[in-house]
């Protein structure tokens, strides 16, 4: 493994990220990529009753091998489970993966990636011999259990604590910067009590006009949010809260009026240790019933729209430094059919399934200069399936010869297509993939062959 007292200075997304957290765009992360983290924030938080999208919580175990993606040639992966020896050749030949991959010493599918570490000694001794004042715990997110890693594991974190983390990433936190800054607001109300919820519903949940969504300040891929398109539904989730209400009545939550959408957009910013607000990124956010489905980059987006998300990032990046945020930042806005802007829905100061494409984006697919899609492919496989497999099912529409110009279908994730299964659950698998293509509508029948293609190889007994 190469030391960071040797290693060439890093390049491009990686290097940008070190220097705003730690002021070396040479340092060693350690990649530990704990999806799901605001599960852990919300322990013991009041939780509107009704939610509970999910999918099995082994295939959201395995997403963090995207990990791989995101290390440079010094830095380390934490992993559930070793990288599929065809899929890690597979990525070699692209040249997308560097790094140092560790697993842990035994696989819970159902605990996050950071528990399964914590109950890893081979693995923390091997994390302990890394410390070397240059190497840094990086986080998805960060919780307590981040932080009993980093102390176990005797290495820093790279960004802040677990009580900050939890702050800045709450709803409530996100509504209350875009009133306080100014910012245009989705017409809607904060509320930390059920009473000041029955409060807001009264306002904004009127007959005859727009739906309103009710969001857990701390929920997560369409948990914690509810929609009502009416105050007879209204009525009825104030009984249930009701019922549900703890002595002290608290339910941080957010309600907002319905907006018809022209875009979904989520955009990234970098805040530094010393306040500097670095643009990163801006895609087009894929969404169905508030779950992320993937994205589509470069947006459809005017110079001036670009430029005032921009002039939001400042703003937003501003605030979550002087609440003692630095790191990462991905947001959440949206533009609406009548052209309005709303640059922040909410903040999520953490990585995201964005951030894994950002190194991809700027080493594979001309730095923007390629159409992309990012995306999943939903699959009912009967029986687990080797990535040997799927190269053949994808054949020439795999992407394997990124210059100059690609075009193909780049998997980024192959451990969630047989997670699932491997666990000994239902008949279910899910694969990402990222299209490049020349235009959208390109990359939109790329995904349609390989769609048709996947679903003939997971039909097979």
């Amino acid at each position: 493994m190469t030391s960071p007292q040797h290693a060439p200075a890093a390049t491009g997304f990686t290097a940008r990220l070190k220097q705003a957290l730690v002021g070396d765009p040479a340092a060693r992360f350690v990649y530990l990529n704990n999806f799901e983290v605001e599960r852990v924030w919300g322990r013991g938080e009041p939780a509107l009753p009704g939610t509970g999208l999910s999918f099995s919580a082994a295939t959201v175990g395995r997403i963090e091998e995207v990990g791989v993606l995101l290390a440079d040639e010094h830095d380390v992966v934490v992993l559930k489970e070793p990288v599929d020896g065809e899929y890690a050749a597979y990525l070699a030949g692209l040249g997308a993966a560097a790094g140092t991959h560790l697993a842990v010493d035994r696989n819970e599918p159902e605990r996050s990636v950071t528990l399964d570490a914590l109950d890893s000694p081979r693995l923390l001794e091997r994390l302990r011999a890394l410390a070397d004042g240059r190497t840094y715990l990086m986080p998805l997110g960060t919780s307590a259990d981040e932080e009993r890693l980093a102390e176990a594991a005797g290495l820093p974190l790279a960004g802040p604590g677990a009580e900050t983390s939890k702050h800045v990433n709450g709803k409530v936190f996100s509504r209350e910067l875009v009133d306080a800054a100014g910012l245009t607001a989705v017409p809607g109300a904060v509320c930390r009590t059920v009473d000041e919820l029955a409060a807001a519903l009264a306002e904004h949940l009127v007959e005859d006009g727009p739906k309103v969504v009710v969001k857990e300040s701390l929920g997560v891929s369409g948990r914690g949010m509810v929609v009502l398109d009416g105050p007879t539904r209204g009525e009825r989730l104030l009984r249930m809260v009701e019922r549900r209400a703890r002595a002290d009545r608290r339910l941080p939550v957010v309600v907002e009026r319905w907006i018809d959408k022209e875009a979904d957009l989520n955009y990234q910013f970098l805040v530094g240790r010393d306040g500097q607000v670095a643009f990163e990124t801006v895609k087009t956010a894929l969404t169905e019933n508030g779950v992320h489905r993937g994205h589509l980059f470069p947006p459809a987006l005017r110079p001036d729209q670009v430029d005032a998300l921009h002039a939001a990032a400042e703003v937003i990046g501003k605030e979550l430094h002087a609440e003692g945020y630095a790191g990462l930042a991905g947001v959440d806005a949206l533009l609406a059919a009548d052209g309005t802007l709303y640059p922040c829905l909410e903040i999520n100061a953490r990585f995201n399934m964005a951030t894994y494409q950002n190194r991809l984006a700027e080493r594979l697919l001309g730095g923007g200069t390629t159409t992309a899609l990012a995306t999943t492919f939903d699959l009912r496989p009967h029986r687990p399936h080797t990535f040997a497999e799927v190269r053949a099912a994808l054949g020439d529409l795999l992407l394997t010869d990124p210059d100059p110009h690609p075009r193909g279908v780049l998997v980024n994730n192959f451990a969630t297509l047989n997670a699932a299964l491997n666990a000994g659950a239902t008949s279910y698998g899910r694969l990402y993939a990222i299209c490049a293509g020349a235009d959208e509508r390109d990359v939109r029948l790329l995904r349609a062959q390989a769609q048709t293609r996947l679903e003939e190889m997971a039909g097979r007994p």
